[in-house]
């Protein structure tokens, strides 16, 4: 049995948002390597996990939450870390003119996208399993297998998260399950290389 390749590529806010609207704060705490081997098919051999973030600038608690979330991702061999980042923009309220500044994460989606596109021409990979349920990786899937089609492309579905135009561009699809997560967790408390203590935040505990 030839073994097959696999890289997945980890759309950071889309799975945090499908486990916020599930209301699976106690799974946020996610060993992403664990995850993907989970995914993972018995002819598969997981190469590399790429997790695409922004790093968020408040408010203060939660940015903390981030940083040791991130502390613990870059201690956990296999797994890089790819950052695009915050703008904020200003929106005008049509009702009464007051004006709000709305952060919004930008190029996560495409940095996704491009490193998967890399990939496949590099040949790194024989699979490739995209974490998301954002529409706007439709073009990059379907050029995927247009231009290197000895390279498959599975989407695995956050919680709460579905899109019908990514599934049918994809050769196949999955859903993460609660069971999945669950299985998937970093321990509570454990140390880097260094001895230095990493811990899940009690907010997620």
């Amino acid at each position: 049995m030839k073994v097959k390749r696999a890289i997945v590529y980890v759309d950071g806010f889309n799975l945090y948002f499908g486990m916020h609207d599930k209301g699976w704060r106690r799974y946020y705490w996610l060993d992403l390597w664990r995850l993907g081997n989970r995914l993972l098919k018995p002819d598969q051999k997981l190469m590399s996990v790429k997790y695409f973030t922004s790093k968020i600038k408040g408010p203060l608690d939660k940015r903390k939450r981030q940083n040791e979330y991130l502390r613990a991702l870059r201690i956990t061999s296999g797994v890089e870390l790819y950052f695009g980042k915050y703008e904020t923009n200003p929106i005008t309220c049509e009702n009464c003119g007051h004006i709000i500044e709305m952060a919004q994460e930008k190029m996560t989606d495409v940095q996704l996208a491009t490193c998967m596109i890399a990939d496949a021409f590099k040949d790194k990979f024989d699979v490739a399993l995209i974490i998301s349920g954002d529409r706007d990786l439709v073009p990059a899937v379907e050029r995927c297998k247009a231009e290197v089609p000895s390279k498959r492309i599975v989407v695995v579905f956050p919680p709460m998260r579905s899109c019908g135009d990514l599934r049918y561009a994809a050769h196949a699809y999955i859903h993460i399950t609660e069971s999945t997560l669950q299985s998937s967790l970093f321990p509570t408390t454990f140390c880097d290389n260094l001895g230095r203590s990493i811990e899940c935040p009690r907010e997620w505990a």
